[in-house]
Protein backbone atom coordinates (compact mmCIF):
# COMPACT_ATOMS: atom_id res chain seq x y z
CA UNK A 1 0.00 0.00 0.00
CA UNK A 2 0.96 3.61 -0.52
CA UNK A 3 0.07 5.61 2.60
CA UNK A 4 0.32 9.40 2.92
CA UNK A 5 0.78 10.73 6.45
CA UNK A 6 0.07 14.33 7.45
CA UNK A 7 2.42 15.49 10.16
CA UNK A 8 5.07 13.18 8.78
CA UNK A 9 7.85 14.41 11.08
CA UNK A 10 5.85 13.90 14.26
CA UNK A 11 6.91 11.43 16.92
CA UNK A 12 4.07 9.02 16.13
CA UNK A 13 4.38 9.49 12.38
CA UNK A 14 8.10 8.71 12.24
CA UNK A 15 7.47 5.49 14.17
CA UNK A 16 4.61 4.60 11.82
CA UNK A 17 6.75 5.29 8.76
CA UNK A 18 9.42 2.89 10.01
CA UNK A 19 6.82 0.18 10.59
CA UNK A 20 5.20 0.66 7.21
CA UNK A 21 8.52 0.65 5.40
CA UNK A 22 9.61 -2.50 7.24
CA UNK A 23 6.31 -4.10 6.21
CA UNK A 24 6.93 -3.43 2.53
CA UNK A 25 4.59 -0.45 2.18
CA UNK A 26 5.31 2.96 0.67
CA UNK A 27 5.05 5.69 3.29
CA UNK A 28 4.92 9.35 2.28
CA UNK A 29 5.18 11.94 5.03
CA UNK A 30 3.85 15.46 4.54
CA UNK A 31 6.20 17.91 6.27
CA UNK A 32 6.42 21.69 6.52
CA UNK A 33 10.19 22.18 6.41
CA UNK A 34 12.76 20.92 3.87
CA UNK A 35 15.25 20.18 6.65
CA UNK A 36 12.90 17.44 7.90
CA UNK A 37 13.19 15.43 4.69
CA UNK A 38 16.34 13.54 5.69
CA UNK A 39 14.72 12.28 8.89
CA UNK A 40 11.89 10.80 6.86
CA UNK A 41 14.30 9.16 4.44
CA UNK A 42 16.11 7.65 7.42
CA UNK A 43 12.75 6.20 8.52
CA UNK A 44 12.29 4.66 5.06
CA UNK A 45 9.69 7.17 3.90
CA UNK A 46 9.33 9.62 1.04
CA UNK A 47 8.73 13.24 1.93
CA UNK A 48 6.34 15.80 0.47
CA UNK A 49 7.09 19.37 1.58
CA UNK A 50 3.78 21.19 2.00
CA UNK A 51 2.38 23.48 4.68
CA UNK A 52 -1.15 22.34 5.51
CA UNK A 53 -1.91 25.70 7.11
CA UNK A 54 -1.55 27.50 3.78
CA UNK A 55 -2.02 24.83 1.08
CA UNK A 56 -5.20 24.45 -0.94
CA UNK A 57 -7.23 21.25 -1.09
CA UNK A 58 -6.16 20.87 -4.73
CA UNK A 59 -2.47 21.05 -3.77
CA UNK A 60 -2.90 18.46 -1.03
CA UNK A 61 -4.93 16.24 -3.35
CA UNK A 62 -1.97 16.10 -5.74
CA UNK A 63 0.17 14.65 -2.95
CA UNK A 64 -2.55 12.14 -2.10
CA UNK A 65 -3.30 11.08 -5.66
CA UNK A 66 -2.57 7.38 -6.17
CA UNK A 67 -2.45 6.60 -2.44
CA UNK A 68 -4.31 3.67 -0.92
CA UNK A 69 -4.79 5.34 2.47
CA UNK A 70 -4.23 8.59 4.33
CA UNK A 71 -3.37 9.17 7.98
CA UNK A 72 -3.84 12.51 9.70
CA UNK A 73 -1.20 12.57 12.44
CA UNK A 74 -0.42 16.30 12.42
CA UNK A 75 -0.67 18.52 15.46
CA UNK A 76 0.28 22.02 16.47
CA UNK A 77 2.31 20.67 19.38
CA UNK A 78 2.17 21.30 23.13
CA UNK A 79 4.03 24.62 22.96
CA UNK A 80 1.69 26.23 20.43
CA UNK A 81 -1.01 28.72 21.28
CA UNK A 82 -4.77 28.40 20.98
CA UNK A 83 -4.92 29.81 17.45
CA UNK A 84 -2.83 27.00 15.97
CA UNK A 85 -4.98 24.38 17.65
CA UNK A 86 -7.70 25.58 15.29
CA UNK A 87 -5.53 26.03 12.19
CA UNK A 88 -3.67 22.71 12.53
CA UNK A 89 -5.60 20.30 14.74
CA UNK A 90 -8.97 21.28 13.28
CA UNK A 91 -8.62 23.05 9.94
CA UNK A 92 -5.70 21.02 8.56
CA UNK A 93 -7.51 17.78 9.40
CA UNK A 94 -10.60 18.95 7.52
CA UNK A 95 -8.43 20.06 4.59
CA UNK A 96 -6.70 16.68 4.49
CA UNK A 97 -10.08 14.93 4.44
CA UNK A 98 -11.27 17.24 1.64
CA UNK A 99 -8.14 16.47 -0.34
CA UNK A 100 -8.48 12.71 0.22
CA UNK A 101 -11.99 12.77 -1.21
CA UNK A 102 -10.81 14.81 -4.22
CA UNK A 103 -7.98 12.35 -4.83
CA UNK A 104 -10.23 9.31 -4.50
CA UNK A 105 -8.49 8.02 -1.36
CA UNK A 106 -11.19 6.31 0.69
CA UNK A 107 -9.28 4.84 3.66
CA UNK A 108 -8.68 7.63 6.16
CA UNK A 109 -7.34 7.25 9.70
CA UNK A 110 -7.23 10.13 12.19
CA UNK A 111 -4.97 10.35 15.23
CA UNK A 112 -7.17 12.27 17.64
CA UNK A 113 -7.09 12.51 21.43
CA UNK A 114 -8.97 10.95 24.30
CA UNK A 115 -11.51 13.51 25.48
CA UNK A 116 -11.81 15.23 22.10
CA UNK A 117 -15.20 16.95 21.97
CA UNK A 118 -16.34 19.92 19.90
CA UNK A 119 -18.42 21.04 22.86
CA UNK A 120 -15.69 20.69 25.49
CA UNK A 121 -15.91 23.61 27.96
CA UNK A 122 -13.09 25.81 29.21
CA UNK A 123 -10.74 28.55 28.11
CA UNK A 124 -7.31 26.97 28.64
CA UNK A 125 -5.21 26.06 25.61
CA UNK A 126 -5.78 22.36 26.25
CA UNK A 127 -9.54 22.97 26.25
CA UNK A 128 -9.21 24.64 22.84
CA UNK A 129 -7.16 21.65 21.67
CA UNK A 130 -9.86 19.17 22.72
CA UNK A 131 -12.55 21.24 20.98
CA UNK A 132 -10.43 21.48 17.82
CA UNK A 133 -9.79 17.73 17.76
CA UNK A 134 -13.45 17.01 18.43
CA UNK A 135 -14.60 19.32 15.63
CA UNK A 136 -12.14 17.69 13.23
CA UNK A 137 -13.34 14.21 14.20
CA UNK A 138 -16.95 15.26 13.65
CA UNK A 139 -16.12 16.67 10.21
CA UNK A 140 -14.33 13.51 9.13
CA UNK A 141 -17.07 11.21 10.43
CA UNK A 142 -19.69 13.16 8.49
CA UNK A 143 -18.06 12.30 5.16
CA UNK A 144 -19.69 9.52 3.18
CA UNK A 145 -16.77 9.37 0.75
CA UNK A 146 -14.29 8.16 3.36
CA UNK A 147 -13.82 4.84 5.10
CA UNK A 148 -12.65 6.54 8.27
CA UNK A 149 -11.35 5.37 11.61
CA UNK A 150 -10.76 7.79 14.48
CA UNK A 151 -8.13 6.69 17.01
CA UNK A 152 -8.09 8.47 20.38
CA UNK A 153 -5.00 7.57 22.42
CA UNK A 154 -4.66 8.31 26.09
CA UNK A 155 -1.73 10.19 27.61
CA UNK A 156 1.25 9.66 25.30
CA UNK A 157 4.63 8.48 26.52
CA UNK A 158 8.01 7.77 24.95
CA UNK A 159 8.35 4.49 26.81
CA UNK A 160 9.29 1.45 24.77
CA UNK A 161 6.24 -0.20 23.33
CA UNK A 162 4.98 -3.43 24.84
CA UNK A 163 2.90 -4.52 21.84
CA UNK A 164 -0.06 -4.94 24.21
CA UNK A 165 -2.95 -2.51 24.46
CA UNK A 166 -6.56 -1.93 25.38
CA UNK A 167 -8.55 -0.79 22.32
CA UNK A 168 -12.28 -0.14 22.52
CA UNK A 169 -14.98 2.46 21.97
CA UNK A 170 -14.39 3.45 25.61
CA UNK A 171 -11.37 2.34 27.63
CA UNK A 172 -11.23 4.76 30.55
CA UNK A 173 -8.26 7.02 31.15
CA UNK A 174 -4.74 5.71 30.84
CA UNK A 175 -1.32 6.03 29.24
CA UNK A 176 0.01 4.54 26.04
CA UNK A 177 3.41 4.65 24.36
CA UNK A 178 3.87 6.28 20.98
CA UNK A 179 5.43 2.99 19.84
CA UNK A 180 2.17 1.19 20.54
CA UNK A 181 0.06 3.93 18.94
CA UNK A 182 2.09 3.55 15.75
CA UNK A 183 1.72 -0.22 15.87
CA UNK A 184 -2.06 0.09 16.22
CA UNK A 185 -2.21 2.56 13.32
CA UNK A 186 -0.29 0.17 11.09
CA UNK A 187 -2.68 -2.63 12.01
CA UNK A 188 -5.77 -0.45 11.47
CA UNK A 189 -4.60 0.40 7.96
CA UNK A 190 -4.63 -3.28 7.08
CA UNK A 191 -7.97 -3.99 8.75
CA UNK A 192 -10.83 -2.49 6.70
CA UNK A 193 -13.35 -3.84 9.20
CA UNK A 194 -12.40 -0.98 11.52
CA UNK A 195 -13.86 1.64 9.17
CA UNK A 196 -16.60 3.68 10.81
CA UNK A 197 -15.23 3.20 14.33
CA UNK A 198 -14.06 5.74 16.91
CA UNK A 199 -11.66 3.95 19.25
CA UNK A 200 -9.88 4.81 22.47
CA UNK A 201 -6.44 3.36 23.11
CA UNK A 202 -4.41 2.82 26.30
CA UNK A 203 -1.83 0.32 27.46
CA UNK A 204 -3.34 -3.05 28.27
CA UNK A 205 -3.08 -6.83 28.14
CA UNK A 206 -4.01 -7.64 24.54
CA UNK A 207 -1.54 -8.04 21.65
CA UNK A 208 -2.02 -5.26 19.10
CA UNK A 209 -3.09 -7.50 16.21
CA UNK A 210 -5.61 -9.31 18.39
CA UNK A 211 -6.99 -6.03 19.80
CA UNK A 212 -7.56 -4.67 16.30
CA UNK A 213 -9.15 -7.91 15.08
CA UNK A 214 -11.46 -7.93 18.09
CA UNK A 215 -12.84 -4.43 17.46
CA UNK A 216 -13.24 -5.26 13.77
CA UNK A 217 -15.35 -8.27 14.70
CA UNK A 218 -12.95 -10.71 13.03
Amino acid sequence: MRIVIAGGHGRIALRLERLLSAGGHEAVGVVRRPEQVEDLRAAGAEAAVLDLESASAAEVAEVLRGADAAVFAAGAGPDSGAARKDTVDRDAAVLFADAAERAGVRRFVVVSSMGADAGHPGDEVFDVYLRAKGAADDAVRARTGLEWTVLRPGALTDDAGTGRVRLASATGRGRVSRDDVAAVLAELLETPGTAGLTLELIEGPTPVAVAVRDVAGN
